[in-house]
């Protein structure tokens, strides 16, 4: 298996635009690549599916009817930091800035080689999922870390519930393995914004941390492991 398909495997993408040949098209092509694919022709159908589904990319039109994908992308953006590669047949800079402004990682222009949309997928998933390179002080990648009937891999960035795999989406993972390296100290939410290539400011940091304790807490309203430093951040302190 080529490290691209690893890289894909089980990496779930939105793809959002109104055209519907193109949305079969990237589907297939994208499937073709190892990725998981969800498709919606407009901005409300999209948003329906994130109440269902965490994705680890969304692939959204700008220029669609009602709701644009410049829209959908800022109000996403106050709570909400999957990454996002828009799709516009505006080549100009300054439409590029504006996507990228309102929070937008990457831009590309129609029509394209879907050869370059592979590429700027790859990308963005690599720069949104830091390696343990990026922290300051490196544990063992071979550590795993527990917290209670949990176990984290950070090698691989796999969290297990006994046989079970628990899915943690690209920011959930990096936050988590940031922490990880570093157990007992107080991270400002700057500073994991920083660290984990986070968007969206401190309330992005509180919303990722809500849903990563659903998923490592016994109960995420009094949590025992992934704890609130009052004033100053957040704090891990696995078993």
């Amino acid at each position: 298996m080529t490290s691209e398909i690893m890289e894909s495997y089980q990496k779930h993408i939105l793809v959002v635009d109104d055209d519907k040949p193109l949305r079969e098209l990237l589907k297939k092509f994208l499937c073709k690549q190892g990725f998981r694919v969800t498709t919606a022709a407009n901005a409300a159908i999209a948003r329906k599916f994130f109440q269902l589904y965490e994705f680890d990319l969304l692939i959204l039109d700008v220029m669609m009817p009602g709701e644009t994908g410049m829209d959908l992308t800022l109000d996403m953006r106050q709570t909400n930091t999957t990454p996002i590669l828009m799709l516009t047949a505006m080549a100009e800079a300054g439409a590029r800035i504006k996507g990228l402004r309102a929070g937008a990682d990457d831009y590309l222009a129609k029509p394209f080689e879907p050869e370059e949309l592979l590429l700027r997928t790859h990308a963005i998933l690599r720069r949104t999922q830091p390696t343990l390179r990026d922290s300051a002080h490196i544990v063992s990648s071979h550590d795993k870390i527990t917290l209670g009937d949990a176990i984290f891999d950070l090698d691989r960035a796999i969290l297990t519930k006994g046989k079970d795999v628990v899915r943690l989406t690209s920011a959930e993972s990096a936050l988590l393995r940031v922490m990880a390296t570093q157990q007992g100290r107080i991270f400002s939410r700057e500073a994991l914004t920083k660290a984990c290539a986070i968007t969206g400011g401190d309330r992005a940091i509180d919303v990722q941390v809500t849903r990563l304790r659903r998923k490592i807490e016994h109960n995420p309203k009094n949590p025992h492991y992934l704890q609130t430093i009052r004033g100053r951040g957040y704090v891990l302190h696995p078993d």
